[in-house]
């Protein structure tokens, strides 16, 4: 039987950046905030903190960084995922020796794999480190999906302990298979609520970059026997939600924040900035919500 890590909303954070590098006063004050607001824990360097846009010193330090001021008041993920098996082994160490709590290791992207590659992959991975590992299910990005029997296989591995699924047709075989096993995420804000009846946990959330309090209560709501607060948060946030990937993440969620006056800068290249199109989207729903 594994046991949560955490159980409600884990942001998945974004990166504030200058022209030349990392605003650390800014990641600072975005990580005080969200401790305050009361997110249940952070991940740093994941898809939505452009990872994949970081060389590795950078991405070392910001991980270092994260660790370093949250100060083991919350849970702290770091990603580490890449498509190359050593590379991951070489973050995750780092990630481990840093201070993170836990990793969170994508499936291999473009190269791919088989599933047995992938259980072979996630399996190196998490004997590289003692810390627990999540697999990151996103086949919209990676086109490669962990089938529910390789997430069985997986769950057998003593540290690896969780999944952020974004692929929720799977969630009740992949239940079915592991159990207690494998602590389920949900990864698309717009079904937290379904997921967590089937028996998950939480969600790993963009929308929590703008809505920390609101995605805690979400999933507390609902682990604590109030579904119709659950319920109707879930409601509320759809319209928000949806405008949130009305472009590529995180491209949304950064024109939202500035628009809310937090100032996270631009994304980086081969993310651009937002259309007009897009960001009056992204407006509409921010007034409707009632954040601007």
């Amino acid at each position: 039987m594994k046991y949560p890590m955490f159980e409600g909303s884990c942001v998945a954070l974004v990166t504030p950046f200058y022209d030349n590098g990392v605003n650390y006063d800014k990641l600072e004050e975005l990580i005080e905030w969200q401790i305050k607001e009361g997110t249940d824990a952070i991940l740093i360097c994941g898809t939505t903190g452009e990872a994949s846009t970081m060389p590795d010193q950078e991405h070392k330090e910001v991980i270092k960084f994260a660790v370093e001021k949250i100060a083991g008041r919350v849970h702290v993920m770091a990603g580490t995922g890449s498509n190359d098996t050593k590379h991951a082994i070489e973050l995750s160490q780092y990630a481990e020796s840093a201070g993170a709590d836990s990793i969170l290791s994508v499936t291999p992207y473009y190269n791919k794999t088989t599933q047995e590659g992938l259980y072979r992959h996630f399996k190196a991975i998490a004997d590289s480190v003692k810390i627990p590992v999540v697999l990151y299910n996103v086949p919209s990005r990676t086109n490669l999906n962990i089938n529910p029997d390789t997430l069985k296989r997986l769950s057998e591995i003593p540290n690896i302990v969780a999944v952020k699924e974004c692929n929720l047709n799977q969630v009740a075989q992949t239940r079915f298979l592991c159990g207690d096993d494998l602590i389920i995420y949900s990864g698309e804000d717009g079904n937290v609520v379904p997921l967590l009846a089937l028996g998950g946990k939480g969600v790993i959330s963009v929308a929590a970059n703008i809505i920390p309090a609101d995605m805690h209560k979400m999933v507390h709501s609902f682990l604590t026997g109030d579904l119709d607060t659950s319920r109707e948060l879930q409601i509320k946030a759809i319209n928000l939600v949806n405008a949130l990937f009305c472009e590529v993440n995180p491209i949304p969620v950064k024109a939202a924040m500035n628009e809310m006056g937090m100032n996270v800068g631009k994304c980086r290249m081969p993310l651009v900035e937002i259309s007009e199109k897009g960001l009056n989207t992204v407006r509409t729903a921010l007034s409707e919500y009632g954040l601007i």
